[in-house]
């Protein structure tokens, strides 16, 4: 094998002349040689090798001659490129009937994958493939070169023929080899789908042969959407891939087939399979990779600004019929995109969310042999087409709302949060996660939802408790704000705009939830937490508005968040009582130094934690990882929507401060404050934060405590009664009495619920083009696509 290899393809690379001889005799540089484009013998032995894997095609043809080639013979380089092309456009017109034909296109397939990166890396060679070449215009028939296709388009094309491609990537339907000649161009692709969902209903015999071939194929395909890596991340998302953008336009004949097949193999993978334990060691698995491939393509295609296409919002009340109207959404037409936004039968929708689910859950599958399941790695590549669904097709998103099905949904994304917190290489997972769980909270079903019984236990380690949905999301997000790493704090706004869009329909809190937010309370609302930064009062102020919207509007079932506030009355009484004047903010800030974090410190017991749990790891040394743009802060990311009396959100212009003559925390809005604080306060000379008593007043005045401070005058006498009468010093029994109670015609007249609902924008749809293509950089390492390349869309650090 090695000597085949030896004389073949790296014999033709280094001896051949592509990018010079090397050294003569006598020690001089002997210069490269173009190589005319009609020498085919030549050319033809890059890919004649039968014996050649992309794993040697990358081991043969190493960078640094990539790139001397580039340097020093850029001729012979374009010429490579455009026959190799030339070669794929040959297989696609005949069909690849022959085995050295499928071979010559395995193996252009593979040394263009090995090469483009390095043509995308330099800007002078980036418009290499969207200059036209004499002569591409032959398969029309005309060798005028002003009709001639860019070389771009011809090998997209090309690839989209070898998709479907009978006995080469699917199966033929011919009977006999009589009609040996079928003609490409009038092959319907539509009868070839690769897998049975979403408008197809026949599923293909398996053949790993196939599965092979497509996934060198989409390979290349996605090599050719990287182009985005090389340019750095713009301030706006305007910015379209153009391989992205022809591949998924009307030019593609195949893009319905191809859309659906993806979409298809993804939902339909089962790793599991028959459950025979230990299966994955036994067989090698040819769908994975393929399932892999197909994931990462689909949400590279589906990279498209849904800010500019103002796709209409559907709360919870309504069918999400406005949808029949994207038929022609504005800005450059994305097929792929226009597809899913207008799938829309019920038994599609629950075909690709069982098939996400059942990926997703995967990972946490226990068995009673250790290591006897599959356990899949493309996590973060369903998250980002999960969210994809349900940013572009509303229906979609009211159907996974519509039934409990979207714990299924859910319970995973907790668990990955979960185990990724102390993982500062896991930082994007914990944003995705973040981020889906936000849009999910702007829909009044999500919170109706979450009071489902949490039955199925998941192998966390976080402290066992017999509760609701609810109670799971609230620990969790607990432990990621208490023990996570120092970069997770730009999240702890998006976390508790969670819990407060869900807050008004949580029927029954646990103790250890009710726990969990006193808990944050009381570890925020410490003075020099809160003078050590502009925005920490926010998250007291999030936090308020969920006791006050559970008091509000689920007090009834809420016994236990009720005698938890009683219990840590105090904190509601220093936070009244906050310090305004200079000495208390200079003294509350010294403490700072003195003082750890406050949110390690855990106050209330955690208790036993579930069974089978491992604790959250640190990134294993030397591992990879990629930046990410900053996110937008949480006023950027939501807009509030108020709920009306028949259930429908509508949309709250910002409402200016003194506007409000209740101070409800919706007033407290970081968008609406920051440029108020940065008044009230003075700055360093370094820059560093310094409050200012004016600045505490500023939001003091505004604290929403009247609510709970009315709930504690009403009750905490009540309860210390019961305690002096009955000599109790058993809650079980205050807690029946706080089941009985009413608070009815004793609070304050109920606020109006406000949702903050997920909005797109520009600075999002970036942070999740740099998110996407960081997955995907660092899951191709078998071969290693762009390792060692020069990207510029993101860093690449080591932890």
């Amino acid at each position: 094998m090695a000597y085949l290899l030896g004389v073949s393809l790296a014999t033709c690379w280094a001896n051949y002349g592509l990018f010079g001889k090397g050294l003569c005799n006598c020690g001089h540089w002997v210069p490269p040689q173009p190589v005319e484009a009609t020498d085919d013998a030549f050319w033809d032995q890059f890919w004649a090798d039968t014996a050649t894997s992309v794993q040697d095609v990358f081991a043969l043809v190493p960078a640094a001659e990539i790139r001397a080639v580039r340097e020093e013979s850029p001729s012979n380089l374009a010429t490579l490129c455009y026959k190799a092309v030339e070669k794929l456009v040959q297989g696609a017109e005949s069909g690849c009937h022959s085995e050295k034909e499928k071979q010559i296109v395995l193996n252009c397939s593979r040394l263009l994958t090995r090469v483009l990166p390095y043509i995308f890396e330099d800007p002078d060679w980036r418009g290499f493939f969207w200059s036209t070449v004499p002569g591409a215009g032959r398969g029309e028939g005309e060798d005028d070169d002003e009709n001639a296709r860019p070389l771009a388009e011809s090998l997209l094309l090309a690839i989209a023929d070898l998709l479907f491609c009978p006995d080469f990537t699917v199966q033929s339907h011919r009977r006999s080899t009589v009609d040996l000649a079928e003609d490409m161009h009038s092959l319907d692709s539509c009868e070839y789908i690769w897998e049975a969902g979403v408008g197809f209903a026949h599923s293909p015999q398996p053949n790993y042969i196939h599965d092979m071939n497509r996934t060198e194929l989409l390979k290349l395909l996605l090599t050719c959407f990287s182009e985005a890596m090389y340019l750095p991340p713009a301030p706006d998302s305007g910015s379209t891939n153009p391989w992205v953008q022809f591949f998924c336009s009307t030019e593609n004949r195949h893009a319905l087939p191809l859309f659906t097949s993806l979409l298809n193999t993804v939902c339909a993978y089962d790793p599991v399979g028959y459950g025979i334990p230990y299966n994955h060691l036994l067989f090698s698995d040819y769908r994975e990779p393929l399932v892999e491939e197909a994931a990462q393509v689909l949400i590279v295609t589906l990279d498209h600004d849904s800010a500019s296409s103002a796709s209409p919002t559907v709360d919870g009340t309504t069918t999400g019929t406005a949808m029949d109207d994207v038929d022609q959404p504005p800005g450059p037409e994305n097929l792929f995109v226009n597809y899913l936004s207008r799938i829309h039968r019920e038994e599609d929708f629950q075909f690709i969310l069982k098939g996400i689910a059942r990926l997703l859950s995967n990972p946490l599958l226990q068995t009673y042999l250790p290591n006897s399941t599959k356990k899949i790695q493309f996590h973060q590549e369903l998250l980002v087409l999960f969210w994809k669904l349900c940013d572009f097709n509303k229906k979609f998103l009211f159907f996974v709302l519509k039934s409990s099905d979207v714990l299924d949904i859910l319970v995973p994304i907790l668990y990955f949060l979960n185990d990724a917190r102390a993982d500062q290489s896991r930082v994007g997972l914990m944003h995705i996660g973040v981020f889906i769980l936000l849009l999910l909270s702007g829909e009044r079903n999500f919170g109706v939802r979450l009071n489902k019984p949490y039955s199925v236990r998941v192998p966390m380690d976080i402290p066992v408790f017999t509760g609701t949905h609810a109670d799971l999301l609230i620990v969790v997000f607990h432990k990621i704000i208490t023990s996570g790493h120092q970069r997770l704090q730009p999240l702890f706004d998006c976390l508790l705009t969670i819990v407060v869009n869900v807050s008004p329909y949580l029927k029954s809190l646990s103790m250890v939830a009710a726990n969990k937010l006193l808990h944050l309370l009381e570890a925020f609302s410490t003075t020099w937490f809160l003078f050590s930064a502009a925005q920490n009062h926010h998250l007291v102020f999030f936090l308020l508005e969920v006791f006050n919207n559970i008091i509000q509007y689920q007090f009834d079932g809420n016994s236990n968040l009720v005698y938890a506030i009683i219990r840590k009355r105090s904190v509601f009484h220093q936070l009244a009582n906050l310090p305004t004047d200079p000495p208390a903010i200079h003294k509350a800030l010294q403490r700072r130094r003195k003082a750890p974090e406050p949110l390690s410190r855990t106050s209330s017991q955690e208790g036993a934690s579930m069974e089978g749990s491992r604790p959250a790891a640190p990134a294993e040394p030397g591992t990879l990882k990629t930046s990410l743009v900053a996110t937008p802060g949480i006023d950027k990311l939501t807009e509030k929507s108020q709920v009306s009396e028949d259930g429908t959100l509508r949309s709250l212009e910002p409402v200016p401060p003194e506007s409000s003559a209740d101070g409800s925390p919706a007033e407290e809005e970081p968008s609406q404050t920051w440029r108020e604080q940065r008044r009230l306060s003075s700055a360093s000379a370094s820059g560093q934060w310094s409050p200012t008593s004016e600045w505490v007043l500023s939001w003091k005045a505004k604290l929403p405590l009247q609510t709970i401070m009315r709930l504690l005058q009403v009750l905490v006498p009540q309860v210390e009664k019961i305690c002096i009468d009955k000599g109790l010093t058993d809650e079980s029994e205050i807690l029946r009495f706080l089941q009985h109670g009413t608070l009815v015609g004793l609070l304050p007249v109920p606020h109006p619920i406000l949702i903050r609902k997920y909005q797109a924008n520009a600075g999002t749809a970036m942070w999740f083009r740099t998110y996407m293509w960081g997955v995907i950089y660092l899951r191709n390492v078998d071969p290693p696509v762009w390792y060692d390349t020069d990207v510029k869309l993101f860093e690449i650090q080591r932890v």
